[in-house]
């Protein structure tokens, strides 16, 4: 969501909380949802809608994690529905929710096994997740010969698949790449998680895996060296011929891959997608999906608890959310938002069944859930950290031209400690 989006969300946040004050103030009871996902609006507008005893509000939040608790100034959530809800921080301010299962509010055998038990804290379930997106390789259909899988790429046939790509002109200057790790900070990322770097919740900074980190760094390096000669000729290739958007650069005959998520790839308009291939990205049969997962908990001080559990019941119903993607399609906002919140639902049937009627790209085409891996516990502020430690080492760890030492993860950290707290 860009800066200006967001303003005009705040602003609208902030109008929303003066009418609830007034609510309040003359003895309504209106069910408050805090979210910072903005698709929430309009999923509030039709249970309002087919919910004549409730009346609910969703109010919007930058950053729903960070927000918790309330202040003494403002109306208490019932609900929240945001990323990052599950680490030490945040998850004492939810109450569990297994009774809803229990007394078949909802049904566990509907979710995927693995995104529901992301949920749980000490065997007890006090989040639902909502929704999950997966990392994807875009390029053309032209190009499809160059591409020998179907479904999924592991790194090593993306490495393979670029360089069969790659040309030379008579100078030895590249005219065209396939692909390029330093192309993408999130790619590196992605594939630091592909190798078991762990990342896992440790305070307020993280843990992880070194030997996965110092592999993951190696293999990229050898990746660069091996079949784009060094980072310089990777990034001055992409200064030159790759400016454009990435589902435009697989469009020209300069390169092979663009590394996307599914987000993105499918709010991709009709026009800009139809001429596209895509196939997941794994490794050993495993797909991480990306550390943003969306929840819903309910607040341990909510005031109208019955009303929110009303709400988790309906919407993670298989027919309301087939009813919120028609609902969707019908108002032209698919190519604005994509499936239910953004991402993938955690309800299977609703992406087996009902996704590929509207985006016709996942026909035949929904990984196994048995491939999807879900994260570990993060910190809430895992953005900040990932953007201001994480991607910072990897760019200077993988540079080819960088053969002296590299300021390490831990030094970041705490450079990153002293700023943010």
């Amino acid at each position: 969501m860009n800066l200006e989006n967001k303003k005009i969300l705040a602003f609208i946040a902030a109008l929303i909380s003066l009418l609830l004050a007034s609510c309040k103030n003359s003895g309504s009871k209106p069910l408050i949802i805090w979210t910072d996902n903005a698709e929430i609006v309009s999923y509030v507008e039709l249970f309002n809608a087919t919910h004549e005893n409730i009346n609910a509000f969703a109010v919007y939040k930058d950053e729903a994690a960070r927000s918790l608790p309330s202040a003494k100034d403002e109306l208490t959530p019932d609900l929240v529905i945001g990323s990052w809800l599950k680490n030490s921080t945040t998850r004492k301010y939810f109450q569990p929710l297994d009774y809803l299962f229990q007394e078949k509010s909802l049904n566990r055998t509907l979710f995927y096994k693995q995104l529901l038990e992301y949920g749980q804290i000490n065997d007890k379930q006090y989040l639902i997740p909502i929704s999950f997106n997966l990392p994807a390789m875009v390029f053309s259909k032209k190009n499809e010969s160059f591409v020998e899988s179907e479904h999924f790429l592991n790194l090593e046939q993306i490495r393979t698949f670029s360089a069969a790509f790659n040309k030379k002109n008579k100078n030895g200057t590249y005219t065209a790449m396939g692909y390029a790790p330093s192309w993408d900070a999130d790619f590196m990322y992605l594939v630091t998680k592909l190798f078991g770097a762990a990342y896992h919740e440790k305070g307020t900074s993280f843990i992880w895996n070194e030997k996965a980190m110092e592999t993951s760094i190696s293999e990229m390096r050898q990746w660069t060296i091996a079949r784009n000669s060094s980072t310089s000729a990777e990034q001055n290739f992409q200064f030159r011929y790759l400016y454009m958007p990435g589902y435009k650069q697989v469009a020209t005959t300069r390169c092979l891959f663009s590394y996307t998520t599914s987000d993105k790839l499918f709010t991709l308009t009709d026009a800009q997608i139809t001429d596209l291939s895509f196939r997941w990205i794994e490794q050993d049969n495993k797909i991480p999906v990306e550390d943003n997962i969306l929840t819903i908990g309910l607040y341990k001080k909510s005031e109208h608890s019955a009303q929110a559990e009303e709400f988790i019941s309906w919407f993670m119903k298989i027919e309301t959310q087939q009813l919120l993607i028609e609902r969707t399609e019908s108002m032209k906002l698919d190519t604005v938002n994509f499936g239910i919140a953004g991402g993938f639902s955690t309800l299977r049937e609703v992406n087996e069944k009902f996704y590929p009627a509207f985006y016709r790209h996942l026909l035949g085409n929904m990984p196994p859930e048995q491939f999807i891996i879900l994260p570990n516990i993060l910190p809430y502020r895992w953005n900040s950290l990932k953007s201001n430690v994480i991607i910072p080492y990897l760019k200077d760890s993988t540079k080819t031209e960088n053969s002296g030492a590299v300021q390490s993860l831990e030094e970041r950290i705490a450079e990153w400690t002293k700023q943010f707290y």
